[in-house]
């Protein structure tokens, strides 16, 4: 499954309705969704790419909403935390989840061209990994796989 990222569609909706789903979670679970917390996350939303904690300061500075990394690095940390963004470890840098809906491990599909990044979902207790760690005795907790390559508007011919 992909999701629309790799399509022309209305970023403000995908932001609206991310920041939207985020405060309903928080709401249900006691947890704070500060200012700061929401800028981050639209930040993540506004673009289907993955961005780096110094990318967001500078963004967040031009807010106003703080100039010191700790600021971008407590948000992101909440965001992952909770399922509300993911790291993506081969470019060191994170991108707001778009699976809220379940618990998931995530898949994501890196275009080195533009760099936008899809997020899809696996079960990592199926095919080659969950093979290998039920014949090691092996309890599969957490996987994330990335995958770097080229989104369709990216290796369509010139």
């Amino acid at each position: 499954m992909t999701d629309q990222a790799f399509e022309a569609h209305d970023h403000d909706a995908c932001i609206s309705g991310g920041v939207a789903s985020v405060e309903q979670i928080c709401a249900d679970r006691g947890l704070q969704f500060t200012r700061t917390r929401q800028r981050v996350l639209e930040i993540l939303l506004s673009e289907h790419k993955a961005m780096g904690a110094y990318e967001i300061l500078d963004i967040l500075r031009a807010d106003g909403l703080g100039s010191q990394p700790p600021v971008a690095y407590r948000a992101l940390e909440f965001l992952t935390k909770h399922g509300f963004a993911h790291r993506i470890e081969r470019l060191n840098a994170f991108i707001a989840c778009s699976h809220l809906e379940d618990p998931h491990a995530p898949v994501f599909l890196i275009c080195r061209s533009c760099d936008r990044v899809v997020e899809a979902e696996s079960d990592p207790s199926k095919g080659e990994i969950g093979r290998a760690a039920k014949q090691a005795g092996f309890v599969i907790e957490r996987a994330v796989r990335e995958a770097e390559g080229l989104c369709p508007g990216c290796s369509k011919p010139a």
